[in-house]
């Protein structure tokens, strides 16, 4: 806010102490000099601070606090996390800090994270034991040994815990009949004999010592209960709560997995049982280490099981069969930091699934905000590995071990608590046990009412001086308490009109001592200095007045942080607008209010992911060809492939290019052979690539086919040369022949046809032929 013209938010207040001026706009200053506008109204002591000072109001009396923080606590990132020092590995700075808010004015801080290489790390594994997961069972028997070998490539401090679960002992969830209290399988003819159903059994505390594990699992044999839903959120809670006899340790990630072939049961199933107490959150586990509440309360919500894994920076992994991938998935947007991967029917690939989900897991940096103050606005700005701002973002993605992402933090704070009051939030990465606490207090009182003074003489006797300025006793007006009420100077009335013409008090009060005394509404407060001012009439959405993202100030909606526009309707918020990719509408938009509008031609999608006619099209597809079916290409290294490649991918031995709606796609592989696919978006909305099984290669040609052909070649050139060269010698021989002929001809001829030619007789014999020889030399004969 400027001291530009037009609305004056400071002046048009409705400000009558100095407390209220600060509270109009972070702008607004209060000037306490006794002297200062005697001529003026009283409202004009609060005003842009620059407005003051010109007309005359000197610096030290002017009450304008500013927000700011100062560092507390600020020891330096660790670098790694096992050795001598583990206990003192620092994941994020700074660590502890305090806020000094004045309502409206912003303040920011930086917060930086680093997960550190070869951090300890818990894992608990929570295996169903129901019938069905007979095979998960024999297949998990020396689990602990390789695990141990896997999760030690990534960290020399590793331990093992195990526990299992059923469900409830009770109608309808499982057999009470007395036949099935000692074998639930009693009469199943395929499995007769198991052990009788139990809701949740810490069977190991983690250890170092991974064949405990393997004994432990060599033990266990399933149950059976009756309906297909398992009790097992019952014991993720237990197990998360239970920290003292799981073991868990404080410097060490926390890893919970759970491994199930079913659908859980959620809270408010255990009424069907005649469960009506809802969880309480707590540890009930007995003197054997069994669930000891589970047919006395119901199943936890999905609410209190996320506060209760984050309040222990415990990750839940849902290792879960296919066809309940996506039930799963869905949860996992209920309870923050969770993952889930897919499981074998037989459970044979749970190894690579905990080190990928590991591998996931660290590879994401997300704060989480505990104990946040309803009074204030948090707007987050990340910085992650590549350097670029991405606004309302709190996390980062594909971050390696060791590498620094930051937080850009802005605090504004909406109001004013009761005087004393200080508050305090935390600040937490998602899984750490690392935090920064931060302590806020109020920058709400002006130092200047440190001198008030009661009856003053400055006030008539009639009110209080405070900040330069009476409050007059009931019944007394004016800047000094001069005027009774009902007094009004007729003559002076134009000091109560905003401008010549303009009605007295804008028609809104009524002028007493030269000062408008505004009437009251039933919709909100009229103020200003001429009653031309009022709190509801400002911009509405949905009929809310200014969104209830703002206050709404002389006709003008001042939108909270976080909130723009001129009903305070449009959030800046861009976590939603966000693709998979970390990119903001994937490259192809702008986020507006919270949501993507796409501008590359052809491009749709909640964050315009979706696009066959995008020149990027099959550049971005082809990553996802190259990491989901042959493991190679940018994506396969850093464990983001599943995360960004969930389209539906189907091979083929021979690729349809005669469909109108969808793009072929072509590249060249690493090996020189060509990949081709085609993309296509159906009318679900899902999108599905259809590729090669197997990229085609050309046939390397054998090296004396080669060299047959080339010599080939040669001889064929040379005997086309020798054909063409006899072709040329023909022609010309027979033309040479064709002209002799000619000449031939012609001189026979002539002697058949001249007049003058007579034939001589010889008188000799000898006459006679030498006579012939004459002629036939002369006619081109042969001599």
């Amino acid at each position: 806010m400027s001291a530009s013209p037009g609305l004056n938010v400071c002046m048009s207040g409705s400000a009558t102490s100095c407390e209220e001026c600060l509270l109009i706009h972070p702008s607004c200053a209060w000037c306490a000099q006794e002297d200062f506008g005697q001529a003026r109204t009283l409202n004009s002591r609060c005003d842009f601070s620059q407005n003051l000072q010109k007309r005359g109001c000197d610096a030290p009396f002017i009450e304008n606090p500013r927000s700011g923080s100062s560092l507390l606590r600020s020891k330096p990132l660790s670098s790694k996390g096992s050795g001598v020092t583990q206990y003192d590995v620092i994941q994020i700075y700074p660590q502890k800090i305090s806020l000094s808010l004045r309502p409206g004015d912003q303040t920011s801080f930086e917060v930086q994270v680093r997960p550190v290489e070869d951090y300890p790390v818990d894992l608990y594994y929570l295996m169903d034991l129901s019938l069905s997961m007979k095979d998960d069972l024999d297949t998990i028997r020396n689990l602990g040994t390789k695990l141990a070998e896997e999760m030690r490539k990534l960290t020399s401090n590793f331990r093992l815990g195990f526990g299992s679960f059923v469900d409830k002992n009770i109608s309808p969830f499982s057999y009470t009949a007395p036949k099935y209290q000692d074998n639930p399988c009693n009469g199943y003819k395929l499995f007769p004999n198991c052990v009788p159903t139990f809701g949740f059994r810490h069977l190991l505390s983690l250890t170092d010592k991974v064949d405990r594990f393997n004994e432990e699992v060599q033990k266990q044999m399933v149950s059976r209960n009756r309906d297909a839903p398992e009790g097992g959120f019952d014991a993720i809670l237990q197990a998360a709560v239970c920290k003292e006899k799981i073991g868990w340790r404080k410097e060490a990630y926390h890893l919970l997995v759970f491994a199930t072939d079913d659908v859980p049961h959620l809270a408010l199933d255990g009424k069907l049982g005649g469960l009506v107490h809802p969880h309480d959150g707590q540890c009930h586990l007995n003197d054997k280490n069994e669930y000891s509440a589970a047919n006395k309360m119901d199943y936890p919500s999905l609410a209190l099981l996320g506060e209760k894994l984050a309040e222990n920076n415990i990750f839940l992994i849902f290792a879960v069969t296919k066809r309940h991938y996506v039930l799963y998935k869905n949860l996992t947007a209920l309870i923050p930091g969770t993952t889930v991967e897919i499981l074998d029917q037989d459970s044979k690939n749970i190894i690579q699934l905990i080190v990928n989900a590991y591998n996931n897991i660290r590879s994401k940096v997300e704060l989480s905000i505990w104990d946040h103050p309803e009074d204030l606005s948090l707007a987050f700005t990340a910085t992650c590995q590549d350097g670029q701002p991405l606004t309302g973002l709190r996390k980062c993605a594909d971050v390696k071990i060791g590498d620094t992402v930051s937080f850009n933090i802005t605090v504004d704070a909406r109001g004013c608590p009761p005087k004393g009051t200080r508050k305090s939030f935390t600040i937490r990465p998602v899984g750490f046990k690392d935090r920064l606490e931060v302590s806020v207090d109020y920058r709400c009182d002006c130092s200047c009412t440190y001198y008030t003074k009661t009856n003053s003489s400055r006030c008539n006797s009639a009110g209080t001086y405070s900040c330069g300025m009476c409050r007059c006793e009931p019944g007394y007006l004016g800047a000094r308490c001069e005027c009774e009420e009902g007094e009004v100077d007729h003559q002076h009335l134009s000091a109560c009109r905003e401008a010549e013409g303009k009605q007295v008090c804008s028609g809104r009060g009524e002028c007493s001592c030269n000062q408008c005394l505004c009437y009251e509404s039933e919709f909100g407060k009229i103020y200003g200095t001429f009653c031309e001012c009022d709190d509801f009439s400002c911009a509405r959405h949905k009929g809310i007045l200014c969104s209830g993202h703002g206050e709404c100030h002389c006709g003008e909606c001042k939108c909270h942080a976080g909130y723009i526009g001129d009903n305070c309707n449009c959030s800046t918020e861009t976590a939603s607008c966000v693709s998979d990719d970390g990119k903001i509408c994937s490259g192809r938009g702008s986020c507006v209010c919270g949501r993507c509008q796409c501008t590359e031609p052809g491009a749709f999608g909640d964050t315009c992911e979706k696009c066959p006619t995008c020149p990027d099209a099959c550049g971005t597809k082809r990553e996802c060809i190259e990491c989901r079916l042959f493991n190679t290409g940018r994506l396969a290294d850093n464990q983001t492939c599943q995360r960004m490649c969930k389209d539906e991918i189907i091979t083929v031995e021979t690729l349809k290019t005669d469909d109108s709606n969808t793009v072929q796609c072509v590249y060249k592989t690493e090996n020189d052979c060509v990949m081709k696919f085609t993309y296509s978006e159906h009318a679900n909305g899902q999108s599905v690539l259809t590729a090669l099984k197997e990229p085609e290669c050309a046939v390397a040609p054998n090296a004396m086919t080669v060299l047959l052909a080339v010599v080939g070649s040669i001889l064929l050139m040379g005997i086309v040369l020798l054909a063409l060269w006899k072709l040329v010698i023909t022609i010309h021989d027979r033309r040479e022949f064709a002209r002799f002929q000619s000449a031939r001809s012609r001189a026979r001829y002539e002697m058949a046809s001249n007049p003058v030619y007579k034939q001589s007789i010889p008188s000799h014999p000898m006459e006679t032929v030498f006579h012939m020889h004459s002629i036939k030399s002369c006619n081109g004969g042969v001599h």
